[in-house]
């Protein structure tokens, strides 16, 4: 079992920057204001031939419990109760402060082993504040320099004594043990492309039966919407825990952080990410690295759940996250969340519902649930909804279900007629999954008129029972079997 590492340290000593550097990714926001990482974000890391988590932190700040800065000293304190070895970072720069001294005391109650860091220790002079670290009781610094990759083999060491030479053995045969068994971790994104291939594959041996859908699978969701909609605490009451930090400030949430998660027995990543506003109002570089990294989210999840606030719904920046998620091609389902908080329901609920096929014509059919992320109100029901249109999402339909399809539609409502010309379509088939996209192929693809095409497309949603995803239509202008047949003679 792998051994869990938390890294604490008061604000902007290169907590983000380290983890970055030992995760091998950008995925940690890091500026250089204080106070970037609020939520606490745990991830795989490599330190040479170590295999661990690590767990990036917010810095301890004074404050009200109630206060962000009291919440955020309470995200901190769960991930030193939760880590095994703790890594103390302290600016070397500066060495030790009145605020580094009262973290020292915290550390010291947890009673975890510890590794003093001394971080932007580069150059050849060690800095002042590498001598002051001694009076924290820590024992020798390791210096780093987290940004240049600098003292990584003198902090593998550190971190290796304070493990344990017994747990790293045991640790070791396990790993090398899934090595022999030939179980290797995807990469972001792998998975979706491989069930696209293996899906294809097993379609083409059976043609007229449609896959069944497998439950095995982890599923991947990301939670979006705009600040202050509910977000996290959404995902806080899916997970039973305070997980996320919560508040009745808007924007809390900076980093997209991933979840894992477990709903009716089958594995769920859960990814809770920024609020996005209106392109106008976004000024900050901060915010645009945030908005960055929720759309980042965005394209490796498989479902979106897109959070409406009900006491103000339906504002542009709703309407267009919706229409970006369906331009993403994800399988999107609206929450409307804060439902404890309105009255008349029934009435407002049909309201919705009408608002929803007036304003998404795109996402004809797209699934709507009122939700109460505070008191657990419609969760189930919204994970249901989630389930069936990714369900929906990876349908493959047969060819020969879909041409004897086709040529009813077309004889019913053939093409119209363009310049004094009638257009002919040939057939149609599957060619991707996750959305479902089709090949339509006909004589003049130039020519068809978008009205048809949406015809087409609205009538597959319909008679296939595809609501509420994505159906991409591609055309294909079709091949002539006799042409160059008069060159030859």
């Amino acid at each position: 079992m792998a051994f869990t590492v938390a890294l604490i340290g008061r604000p902007n000593v290169g907590k983000s920057t380290l983890f970055n550097r030992l995760v091998g990714q950008k995925l940690a926001l890091v500026d250089d204001r204080p106070g970037v990482t609020r939520d606490r974000r745990v991830h795989a890391a490599r330190l040479q031939d170590l295999r661990f988590n690590v767990v990036d932190t917010a810095g301890l700040e004074k404050g009200e419990a109630s206060s962000l800065a009291g919440r955020m000293r309470a995200q901190t304190r769960q991930a030193i109760e939760s880590a095994d070895v703790l890594l103390f970072l302290f600016d070397a720069k500066i060495g030790l402060t009145p605020a580094d001294m009262e973290f020292a005391a915290l550390i010291r109650k947890s009673g975890k082993p510890v590794v003093l860091v001394a971080n932007k220790a580069e150059g050849r002079a060690l800095p002042a504040g590498f001598y002051e670290a001694w009076q924290s009781g820590f024992g020798e610094p390791c210096a780093i320099s987290a940004e240049h990759g600098l003292g990584l083999a003198d902090l593998r060491d550190a971190v290796a004594q304070a493990v344990g030479e017994e747990r790293l053995r045991a640790q070791g045969r396990v790993e090398e043990e899934e090595r022999r068994a030939g179980q290797e971790t995807a990469l972001i994104g792998e998975d979706i492309i491989s069930a696209d291939k293996a899906e294809l594959e097993e379609n083409e041996e059976s043609e007229e039966e449609e896959p069944a859908y497998d439950t095995g699978k982890p599923l991947r969701i990301a939670i979006i919407g705009r600040p202050n909609a509910g977000k996290s605490t959404l995902i806080n009451t899916l997970l039973g825990e305070e997980r996320l930090l919560t508040g009745p400030e808007a924007g809390l949430t900076r980093d997209s952080i991933s979840v894992d998660w477990q709903w009716r027995g089958r594995k769920v990543k859960l990814f809770d990410t920024a609020g996005l506003r209106r392109k106008a109002r976004i000024s900050e570089k901060l915010e645009k690295l945030s908005v960055a990294e929720t759309l980042r989210a965005i394209r490796f999840a498989e479902a979106v759940i897109i959070v409406i606030d009900a006491t103000a719904p339906f504002e542009k920046q709703d309407l267009q996250i919706v229409d970006l998620v369906v331009r993403e091609g994800r399988a999107p389902v609206i929450a409307f969340n804060k439902w404890d908080k309105i009255e008349n329901r029934q009435q407002i609920l049909a309201g919705f519902y009408e608002q929803c096929a007036r304003l998404l014509p795109q996402i004809s059919g797209v699934r709507a649930v009122p939700v109460s992320g505070a008191y657990g109100q419609g969760l189930e029901k919204l994970m249901e909804n989630v389930e069936f249109v990714h369900k929906i999402w990876n349908r493959r339909l047969p060819t020969g279900r879909l041409n004897r399809w086709l040529a009813g539609l077309t004889a019913n409502h053939p093409p119209p007629a363009v310049a004094g010309r009638r257009l002919k379509v040939k057939y149609i088939t599957q060619v991707k999954m996750r959305p479902p996209g089709f090949m339509l192929s006909c004589s003049r693809p130039d020519a068809m008129p978008h009205s048809y095409l949406r015809y087409i497309v609205n009538r597959l949603r319909k008679d296939f029972d595809m609501p509420g995803v994505p159906v991409r239509l591609a055309l294909k202008k079709a091949e002539n079997p006799f042409a160059g047949r008069a060159r030859k003679h």
